[in-house]
């Protein structure tokens, strides 16, 4: 009789987060219940869907905090796909920004990180009412997630989604 090891690590590779070792334990893990599964391939593609959902909900919404607010938004659920397909499985860390792990994942990101952790602070000070944004602003906040959000895609080997509406809904000034 043949028996089989549940512990004994595979290797699977898949476009959206390489190779990754199922079944292995990062270091600190022991101790601490059972290890950490890897993000699934769903779950990498429902942050790109949603991402997308939230750039054609910034088109119709009709502030421009708002449309600012929906476009930073997507723009994070983007980066947290791009992190989540590639961050190896590990232990317990200290909780880190996206904006902060995104460049030692993805390097050529980096000035996306740096832009994006930058109106991640503007959306706050939108959210808690200390800021403003203008029309134009917000409009070009859509246009560069959407760049962003295709060059996530590619760096996750998937296709180019739809272009966005060419049209935005026109919105109230601030």
């Amino acid at each position: 009789m043949t028996t089989m090891s549940t512990h004994k690590p595979t290797m699977s590779t898949h476009p959206i987060g390489g190779p990754h070792t199922k079944g292995s334990q990062g270091a600190g893990s022991q101790g601490a219940g059972p290890p950490a599964a890897p993000p699934s391939a769903s779950t990498v593609l429902d942050l790109l869907d949603r991402s997308r959902a939230g750039l054609v909900q910034a088109c119709h919404s009709q502030s421009a905090a708002q449309r600012y607010t929906e476009a930073h938004l997507a723009a994070l659920r983007a980066a947290a796909a791009l992190v989540a397909a590639r961050t190896p499985v590990s232990g317990r860390s200290r909780p880190r920004s996206v904006w902060e792990v995104l460049p030692g994942l993805a390097p050529e990101l980096r000035e996306w990180a740096v832009f994006f952790a930058s109106s991640g602070r503007r959306r706050l000070a939108l959210e808690r009412g200390t800021a403003m944004v203008s029309p134009r602003e917000a409009d070009d906040l859509v246009r560069q997630c959407e760049s962003f959000v295709e060059l996530v895609r590619g760096a996750l080997h998937l296709p180019f989604a739809e272009p966005l509406p060419s049209e935005l809904t026109p919105t109230t000034p601030w």
